[in-house]
């Protein structure tokens, strides 16, 4: 098949959609599909580029009018559009993202040209405030010509059919994934004293709770053996910043600003917890990665976040600031707990060396011989452990987090005392769960599916769109129709160049 990935997020922007266009790509190009990227030019980034494995990229020159968006026109960029689709000889197009203008007019002249469309949503929306209002509907008159809707989540399946008004057999749920050979535990890389690393990774703006936060971050003024670290950058930075001096907690908070993709894992295995306060996601990819590194999720419950890990990875709150804060002080609680346990379960000797979130409260313990008296009950008694996963810690004298690797086995504790899982069997459950070859193999149903559905004739497209109720839509539809005859005219397609195919995969 011949598809392309139209959206005005891309590389060298960051973000979710960005990383789901690229490693969908990838895959799809493995499988001996040819994949190109059409999206907006980004500072040096114009013309074709070719990125990793030959993915083959056009940074169109149409200037950017809001949020990384382009204007939405319909019509001026259709002759640029009609060009790359011909040149390229594409049979699918697939938009990716409520927001991206560039993606909804590629799909519009793409079925006037008798081409498939594939509509992915990333995003939820509400139904109350003007702007969700107008969204809504210019949503629901771009998917009228969609052949096919997938979405990341079931509860973005229900958003995408209330607020657009698709017919549900027309849409697909399909849950984005994580890299999980790039993205894996590191505990070497974690504080070896009893400090505690928060970690927040996302844009800085409304959308992400960054509010929230910044009323959560001075409760810890307090304990110093707490630190964050935040990875992103937007307009709530300065919130951040202010509130940051306000609580004297400068040597505690670092701001680490927008950093790329490849960089983040370098953040979240530094960390020990991570911190999401999102108010609306269809998905987030951020506490999948985090989950990947092996680090604990806090995480408000909202959207499709409690579809994405099961209850022993994730622990859920409510969107308040007393809420997210009261989830942290669990995470926090579980982790020294697990910490004394390791100190317990693995004695010092020669090839081990433990360090403790609390090595006061561990030496404690073992004076009372509390903990001690119960765990070697619980050894004796096989019956009650069972025997250890495939998950197998390592030993590291430089280790922060303690490595299982016999009957005494750390992770069968944590399942029993809804304790911490090693980080190690945190990154198997995530590869069990998510992954890429399995999204593009649904996805890949999902494109033959729409080639086998015949295609609409101008009259069917027409009468479509007067389902949203907005006849004065039909007027910019029928120019850019007649836009395209003239362009046919004057520059037939069959005469047009075709572009050479190249792919390692299939290249001799």
């Amino acid at each position: 098949m011949r598809i392309c990935m139209a959206s005005d997020f891309f590389y060298p922007s960051i973000g979710g959609v960005e990383e789901h266009i690229f490693n969908l790509s990838q895959i799809l190009l493995k499988r001996g599909h040819k994949v190109i990227i059409l999206t907006h030019c980004y500072g040096d980034s114009k013309g074709i580029r070719y990125l990793t494995n030959g993915l083959k990229v056009y940074y169109l020159p149409i200037k950017v009018f809001y949020a990384q968006s382009i204007l939405p026109t319909m019509i001026c960029n259709a002759p640029l559009i009609r060009a790359v689709l011909i040149r390229e000889q594409i049979e699918i197009v697939h938009g990716h993202s409520a927001f991206s203008a560039l993606g909804h007019e590629a799909m519009i002249v793409a079925s006037l040209m008798g081409l498939k469309t594939v509509f992915t949503d990333h995003s939820l929306f509400g139904f109350a405030d003007l702007s969700a209002v107008f969204t809504n509907k210019m949503l629901e008159i771009d998917l009228t010509c969609v052949d096919h809707c997938i979405c990341v989540s079931h509860i973005g399946k229900e958003n995408t059919v209330l607020r657009a008004r698709v017919p549900k057999e027309r849409v697909s749920v399909i849950p984005n994934a994580v890299d999980t050979a790039l993205f894996t535990p590191d505990p070497s890389q974690r504080p070896q004293d009893d400090t505690i690393n928060i970690v927040v990774a996302s844009r800085l703006v409304y959308r992400k709770g960054i509010d929230l936060l910044s009323g959560i971050i001075p409760r810890f003024k307090s304990m110093t053996n707490i630190k964050f670290i935040i990875v992103g950058d937007g307009l709530k930075r300065e919130l951040l910043e202010e509130i940051r001096e306000k609580a004297n907690m400068q040597d505690r908070v670092q701001m680490v600003g927008a950093v790329e993709h490849v960089q983040v894992r370098e953040y979240l295995v530094q960390g020990h917890i991570f911190l999401n306060t999102s108010l609306t996601e269809a998905y987030c990819m951020a506490i999948v990665e985090a989950a990947s590194c092996g680090l604990q999720v806090v995480s408000t419950n909202v959207g499709g976040i409690p579809e994405v890990l099961p209850d022993n990875l994730i622990i859920l709150t409510k969107p308040e600031v007393d809420s997210i804060y009261e989830g942290l002080m669990k995470a926090i609680k579980r982790l020294q707990n697990y910490n004394k346990k390791c100190a317990i379960l693995h004695p010092k000797n020669n090839e081990t060396k433990i360090t403790t979130a609390s090595t006061a409260a561990a030496d404690h313990s073992n004076k009372n011989g509390k903990y001690s008296k119960k765990l070697k009950k619980r050894h004796n008694a096989k019956n009650s452990y069972q025997k250890p996963s495939t998950c197998q810690m390592k030993t590291n004298v430089n280790d922060s987090a303690v490595i299982a690797d016999d009957d005494r086995s750390i992770d069968n504790y944590a399942v029993h005392t809804s304790s911490v899982l090693c980080p190690y069997k945190c990154n198997e459950i995530v590869a069990s769960l998510y992954n890429w070859n399995n999204v593009t193999q649904r996805t890949e149903k999902v494109y033959k599916s729409v080639l086998k559905q015949p295609s609409r004739s101008l009259g069917e497209i027409l009468h479509s769109y007067l389902r949203a109720d907005v006849w004065s839509i039909l007027l910019p539809i029928s120019m850019l129709h007649l836009i395209l005859r003239f362009l046919e005219y004057i520059r037939p397609g069959r005469y047009m160049e075709k572009a050479k195919d190249f792919s390692p995969y299939t290249s001799n």
